[in-house]
This record gives C-alpha cells, structure tokens and sequence, in this order.
C-alpha cells in the first residue's frame, strides 16, 4: 500500500509542481493532500506512506516510470531562454514576473525543473541580454546629437548636489504631488460650496421663510386692526355741526375715542407692537435676508471645526476684489480663539460686514459695543468667500476646478506671437469695426426682409408693443411613411445585446480604438470579448457578475477587472466612441438624415444614491429624502442621432453654463456649426461665446413675447449716435418693439480679450463656465462680460429673426431636440440596473459610468442604421412586395434609428463572435408572423 500511495503522491507532485519527491520522499507532502490521495485510493491508514522509501531505489524507479508515461523531459535553457526573451522584448514584465511565468511554461510544456537557483540565474540573463540588447537598437535609432544630449543629463552640473536626469525624476514627482494637490483642493472647496450651497445657505432660506409663514397670521392680526383704526380715521370728517348749529372741528380726542370704540387701546398697542417687531422701518441695512441670515448663525457649530484648515491649508489666491476677502478668511482662526471679541479683531475688514450682516454682527441686544457677535461675523465672511469663489475672485493656487482661469488663458507674450493665428481660425479680423459694419448690415437686411413677410406670416403678430408667436403644429408624416416604419421595424434581425457589441466591432474594430492606459500595444486575441462584457455590465448598471463566465478566460473576473482599470477608461471609451461617429458617415441612409451640421445638447438626469461630492439635491428630479441628490449627463447629439460627446455635471445647474465645455469636449473629429437646446438655457454672454467660437447658437426659446430684440448703430463706431434709427429704414412693425442699442464700443475695447479668450477655450486651456462666472460681479456683469454680452445680442437678435420667419428653422431645432429626448428614452431601456442611479461616488467613476452608456448607445445607433439601410433598400428594390411604391427620400428621412424592440437587454448574456463574416444578418420578412420571425 505504501507504494501505491507514493506512486501516486509522486504522479501528483510532478504534474502539480514540475518535480519529483526522489529525494525529500513524502516527508514535504502536506498531511491533508497525503490524507485525500490516500482516500481516492481506498487506503484506510495513510501512515503507511512513512515506509515509502525504505527501499531507497522504489522513489527513482517509480519516477523513471512516470517521467516514461507522462513524457516529460529533462531541462533544457534553449527552450525556456527563447521564451523567457520574447517575454522580455514584447512586454512589461518584472524580473519577479519572468520567473513566475518561466516556471509556468516549464510545467505546462512537461519540462522538470530544474533548482530555483538555475531559473532565477536564467531569468537575470536572459533579461539583462534582451534590454541591452533594447538599449542598443534605442541608442543606434537615435540621431548622434540627442545621444550626447542624453548621455549629458548623467552629470552632475557644478554646484549642484544631483545629476539633471536625477532632478528630472524629481521634478516628475514634484508634479504628480502637486497634481494630487491640486485634486485635493479641488475637492476641499467642492465639499465647502456643497456645505454652504446645500446645507447651510438653503436650509436656513427655508427655515427663514417658514418663520415668515409662522409669524403671517400674527401680521395679518395686526395689520386688521391698524387698517380698521385707520378707516375709522380716514372716514371722521374734519368739521361736524355742533350744538349751536355751526361748525365745528373735530378733536384728536374724538377721533381717538371713536377709534377704541371698535379697536381698544391695548388691542393697537399689541398691532403696533408686532409690526414693529415683524416689520421694522426700513434703512440702509435691510436687505430682505436678515430672516435668513439669522437662521443661518445659529447652525455656527457646524463650519467652526474647518475654519483653521479654510484659512491655514487652502492655498489662496485672489484678485484686486478678493483680496480683502482672502485676508480676513486668515485671520478668522485669531477672532475664533478670542474669548470676547470686538471690533479691534476685525479692524481693516468692517467694510465686509453689509447689508443685513451689520445688524447681526455689530447689534446683537445681548453684547454691548464695541463687542461682536462671532458667529454672525464668521457666518458674513464665509457667504463673501462663496459668492467670491463662484466669480473666481477668490481661488485656489495650482487647483483645476476651483483655480483662477484668468491665468489659463493664453499668455500674453504668446498671445502676441499667436494672434493672428488664431484669428486666422476664427475668421475674424484684429480691428472689429468692419466686422462689425457687417453684422449691422446683416441685422438690417433680417429685419427688413422678416418685416416684409409679416403681412404673409400667419403664425406672427404685432400688437401693441408686442410680439407673438403661435405655436408650432406637428407637421404631417410623408405619405406612406408609416408602412415603411413598421415594414423596417419587423425586418431587423433579433439580437441580444453583447451579440450586438460585438458584431459592431467585427464591422468597426470600435475596441481597437482603446489602447492600454500605459501605452503598451500588446493586445490579447479575446480582447474584444473582454470590452464587450465590460461593455454591457456598465451601460447597463448590472456590475460584473451577471458576464462573468466560469470556464472562459476572457470572462473571468479577474481579466475582467485588469481591463476595466487597463482599457475602459474615458479616454478609451472617448475613442471607440467616436470611430463609430464616424464610420457611421458611410452607411447611404445617414446621408437622407441629416448633414452633420446641427447638434443638440440637453441633459439626462441621474439619480446618485451614494454619498458624492458631484452629486446636489433638487427635489424637483431626485425627491426628498436623506440622500436625494444627483447629476446631469450633458449629452451633444448631432442630426444623425449619435453621440458626439458629453459632460457630467453636479445636480441640475444652469445647462447654458456648462454647454460650451461640453462642444468644446467632443469625441468625434468633425465639430458641428449649429448648436441647439431646449428652452431656459441660454445668456446674453453664451450667445457671445458661442458666436465668437464659431458655433450657431440656436437655443429653443419657449415664449419670444418678452424677449428683448437689439439693433445695431454703426454710427457708435465713429463715436456718434443715430438720434431715431426708425425713421429711414424699413423694418415696419418692429419699430414698434422698443428695440435697444448694441453697445458696439464695449465690443471694441474688449476685442483684443474677447479673441484671446476664444483662442483659449478652442484650445481646451480654460472652460466655458469659469469664465462665465468670472465675467459676472455681484450679480452684474464685467467690463469683459459685458462687451460678450452686446456681441451676443447680435446674434440672438438673428437668431430670433429667423425663428420668426423660417418655419422649418423652428422645426429643425423642436426636431433635433426632440432626437435627443428619444434618445434618453433608448438610454433608460440600456440602463436599467439598479434602478437607473449612479453608484459610483467619484467624479472619474461616474464619467466611466455613462461613458460606458454613451458609447452602447452609439453602437446601437450604428447597428441600427446599418440594418435599416439594408432593410429601406430591400424594401425600395420591391423584393418584397410591399405596397407603396419607392421609398422616397422624405419617408428615409424620417426612419431613424431609434428603435430598440428587437434588442434584448436582459436575462443571460451570451458573448460570441458573430459568425457572418462580412455580410448581413438575414433580415426578417415583415409579413411573417411574429413567432416565425
């Protein structure tokens, strides 16, 4: 029996480990396997095997037979060495590494292994050889010049203490710290203007007009009784006849007594006493928020424990208007340490203290001057700090998001060397007067063309200093359109999701658009398996377990995570995202869609159940609840119903402010020219931005009855005003408008800035919406700010002139915006899992999330078109017989590829290469029943 069971220990051990027990016998064997080896044996006593090797030549004998069945052979180094350098040539991979898998490969290929010595020695060699042997083919590539260069960066220059490669290693980990510096900050005052945005200012606005509420019946007690004293007073007349027949004045004593006779005294004491308490007499410190503000210092417990880290840690930096702001943040840690403080504390920043402020801070009854209340005076200078930083008076040195983007635009000694490059690009001109002549003449001619059309224009009217828009009726559907839709929505081939991703990357190569985040070219074969699954599991929110597959090496969880963290990242997914973008270019039936030229953007809302820093509450989209906050997906779409790129945005802020950082952020090459949106989201300022980038800004305005027209006097150019612009020219009832004056000389004066800043933004340095709250002071807008203003209330004027006079303008942005919504509707079908939300809690996790989205979606818009194109020809051809004749251009126009019936987003996930080749799935007949198809 001992032989037997050391027979098969040694079986075992050779095929498990590479090697043989002749020499060590069982005694290494670990007593659990020695004890499971012997029960598939039938061996009751597993001790035997103590007596395995008492005839010293049984382990040999029994190796020799074993080596003879299985065929393993002896070492070799020219094998394994072949391997072990073209590891080391085509990979990345570690000493440690090389090791492990030159072991693996000795075992898989029935090669005994040799002492761990001789392989590791093996492994140092061979490794050594092959990245000299990479050094040299670098070094002879290299021209001669760069190899001195290089060779250079060895010294150690005089009076330095490390060579310039040693000082270039730690310059790249002095910038990677300050990167992680800079995020961190970032995040510090994100977590600070979420406190004060959500937490304390809102909350203490609501609680402010729940104690008006509270107090209203109390006011509105008071205010009866003084309106009834004040009708008895009012309705007394001056003179009365008196008992002698003549007249006779009325006494103040009479007045009053008739007074208390329905209003007693105490009664008016009580009214005039509420009023003066709810109501005080207005000064120069109301403000409308003292209600709030002082709701606001009694939460002080919680913004004392960060005040030391706001002032000591955050690296500030501020403008002219930020610096007094910056300077009294540091030294708030002083005034919090004072046991009474008082005016001196806060001596140079007194000015800080306004508005309502005042009356908390420097009247508080229970402290007497020259003491102060702390935690109002805290309370005023932490409000002046958040409104600053939003402006961007106030920021953050080395931050990204909060930091100043004044100093990202381009920079002054190369703006002047890049000017005329950049207006180059942007078509425009250094002196903006002739184009500006042009822009009037432009207004001039749309005014006067849409005035003569009035009169032919049943959906306008002007009346009474008014103008009104009737709202704009479906228009009908082409002619047989509706057998063409439903003949193509039963042609398309069933298909399951992952089978899909996976036959539009056959068809693309999409996933060989996501390189490995380290810039390795190396690829796996079932790579695109891989992407497919990683694929489905985050656009459709279900995590990895549903596509993990026991028994398929490229399903495996732990490949599966190594290429999410290697591949699927947002540059990758950036990427395949806009090769399908543009391979969808050459599928015929886009070309009856749309041009490419028009996108809209519009915002998908997200529900965020984890706590986030990019996540804000509004109960209107996320309830009310603990944790009910969420973003907005940013979505641009162009005419052709694909994604061209997107922006996650914290809660539901203004859409118009982050717009422009969305264009400016596309995947796809091809930008387009007309940028729509849906209503309310639009500026003045936007409009300027947009125009001076080179963007057709075309936002759908829900009521044009209130909007502001603009007119343009050229006569400002020469310093001058037209004194009555509606005498001379033709524009008939919108004369009638109160149409106001573009400032042409803000424009001017700003000019040189205005296309500096246009340069930046095209070139990613800055975004949109910093330099729209920079260009916004207290509510009103800069000198910079301003002259973008008037700029784009030319365009907006245009803009509107043709909304007015164009109707199928009007149509193609309620068309367009209308793909959008449609596609939001596809992107609730895929995203299904965990109710829609968003569970990632970082920023870069929650861009993958959607990104992931983003790019399923495209591939199904892909997919789609490239069936519905077969599908539309094989109808137009009447190979089916279908009644209705050709297929016209206006019915192609309207077959989008929205549908998703015929996709299966649920249940088991089966990841296989489709088996078609280079040809068509075969399309359905549509007259089939629906269980035949």
């Amino acid at each position: 029996m001992e032989n037997r069971l050391g027979w098969s220990l040694q079986w075992g051990t050779v095929r498990m480990l590479g090697t043989f027990l002749t020499d060590t016998g069982p005694a290494e064997v670990p007593e659990v396997v020695i004890r499971y080896v012997a029960e598939q044996l039938g061996i009751e006593d597993w001790t035997v095997v103590k007596r395995y090797g008492d005839r010293w030549q049984t382990p040999y004998d029994h190796a020799a037979q074993i080596r003879k069945l299985l065929k393993y052979r002896e070492f070799g180094e020219a094998e394994v060495t072949a391997f072990i350098a073209s590891r080391v040539a085509k990979t990345r991979d570690s000493k440690r590494e090389l090791f492990d898998r030159a072991v693996l490969w000795l075992i898989e290929n029935r090669v005994l292994l040799p002492g761990i010595t001789t392989v590791s020695r093996l492994v140092t060699e061979v490794r050594r050889e092959g990245l000299t042997a990479i050094n040299r083919a670098l070094v002879e590539a290299a021209p001669r010049h760069m190899r001195g260069e290089l060779v250079a960066t060895l010294t150690v220059p005089e009076g330095k203490k490390v060579s310039v490669l040693e000082w270039s290693r730690e310059a790249t980990l002095l910038a990677t710290v300050r990167q992680l510096e800079g995020v961190a900050v970032d995040d510090a005052l994100l977590l600070f203007d979420l406190l004060m945005s959500t937490k304390l200012l809102s909350q203490a606005s609501r609680a402010g007009d729940k104690e008006k509420l509270r107090n209203l019946p109390r006011l509105r007690v008071a205010a009866s009784r003084l309106a009834t004293a004040w009708a008895i007073v009012r309705d007394t007349p001056p003179t009365r006849v008196g008992d002698d027949g003549g007249s006779k004045v009325t006494t103040a004593s009479e007045v009053v007594s008739a007074v208390v006779q329905v209003v007693s005294r105490e009664q008016l004491e009580a009214a005039l006493a509420t009023i003066a308490e709810l109501l005080p007499l207005p000064t120069d410190e109301d403000d409308g928020d003292l209600e709030w503000r002082a709701e606001l210092v009694e939460h002080y417990g919680t913004v004392k424990p960060f005040i030391e880290q706001l002032a000591s840690v955050i690296p500030w930096g501020a403008t002219a208007a930020g610096s007094p702001i910056v300077a009294a943040v540091k030294a708030l840690p002083k005034l919090t340490a004072a046991r009474k403080p008082g005016r001196e504390h806060i001596k140079g920043f007194e000015e800080l203290v306004t508005g309502s402020w005042r009356r908390l801070v420097f009247g508080n009854p229970a402290l007497q001057a020259p003491l102060i209340d702390r935690p109002a005076y805290v309370f005023a200078i932490l409000e002046a700090l958040h409104l600053a930083l939003r402006r961007r008076d106030v920021y953050a040195v080395g931050a990204d998001k909060w930091g100043n983007p004044r100093a990202r635009l381009i920079e002054e000694r190369l703006w002047v060397r890049e000017r005329d490059s950049v207006l180059t690009a942007l078509d425009l001109q250094a002196d903006p007067r002739a184009h500006l002549r042009e822009l009037a003449d432009l207004v001039d001619d749309a005014y006067t063309q849409v005035a003569a059309g009035l009169s032919a224009n049943a959906a306008v009217n002007i009346k009474g200093g008014k103008l009104q828009l009737s709202r704009l009726e479906a228009a009908p559907l082409p002619e047989g359109f509706k057998a063409v839709h439903d003949a193509v929505a039963a042609m398309l081939p069933r298909i399951d999701y992952p089978e899909l991703l996976l036959e539009t990357h056959a068809k693309t190569g999409m996933f060989d658009c996501m390189r490995h985040i380290s810039g390795s070219h190396l690829r796996r074969d079932d790579l695109d398996i891989t992407l497919a699954a990683l694929t489905v599991a985050r656009s459709c929110n279900v995590g990895l377990v549903p596509v993990i597959k026991e028994g398929m090496p490229a399903l495996a969880e732990h490949r599966l995570l190594g290429v999410e963290k290697g591949y699927f990242h947002g540059e990758g997914i950036a990427a395949a995202s806009a090769c399908l973008v543009d391979k969808q270019a050459g599928i015929d039936i886009t070309a009856d869609w749309a041009g490419g030229l028009v996108a809209s953007v519009d915002g998908m809302r997200f529900v965020v159940p984890v706590r986030s820093l990019h996540a804000r509450p509004s109960p209107l989209y996320w309830g009310i609840g603990k944790r009910a906050r969420g973003s907005t997906w940013l979505n641009t779409v162009s005419d052709k119903v694909m994604r061209l790129g997107g922006l996650l945005v914290p809660g539901t802020l203004r859409d118009s402010l982050f717009i422009l950082n969305a264009i400016h952020r596309l995947d796809a090459a091809e930008h387009p020219e007309v940028i729509t949106t849906d209503q309310g989201s639009y500026s003045d300022v936007v409009y300027g931005l947009f125009a001076i980038c080179g963007y057709q800004f075309a936002p759908r305005h829900a009521d044009i009855t209130d909007t502001q027209l603009w007119w343009v006097d050229t006569a400002m150019l020469e310093g001058t005003l037209t004194r009555d612009h509606r005498s001379g020219n033709a524009w008939g009832a919108f004369n009638t408008l109160g149409l106001r004056r573009v400032s042409l000389p803000a424009i001017v004066q700003h000019w040189d800035d205005m296309v500096r800043v246009a340069g930046s933004l095209a070139t990613n340095q800055v975004r949109a919406y910093d330099l729209i709250r920079m260009m916004m002071a207290d509510g009103r807008l800069t000198g910079l700010g301003n002259a973008f203003a008037h700029y784009g209330r030319i365009f907006k004027s245009l803009h509107l002139l043709q909304v007015i006079h164009v109707e199928e303008y009007r149509r193609v942005i309620g068309a367009q915006l209308n793909i959008g919504e449609s596609r939001h509707t596809l992107a609730r079908r895929v995203f299904f899992g965990n109710l829609g939300r968003l569970t990632r809690g970082y920023e870069r996790g929650m861009e993958d999330q959607v990104g992931a989205l983003g790019l399923g979606l495209n591939a199904i818009i892909w997919w789609n078109s490239l069936y519905i194109d077969a599908a539309v020809k094989k109808l137009d051809s009447g190979a089916l017989g279908i009644k209705g004749g050709q297929v016209t251009p206006e019915i192609r126009a309207h077959v989008l590829p929205l549908l998703f019936e015929h996709i299966n987003f649920h249940g088991f996930y089966p990841f296989n290469r489709p088996e078609v080749g280079g040809e068509l799935r075969e399309l359905h007949n549509p007259a089939a029943a629906e269980d035949d198809r």
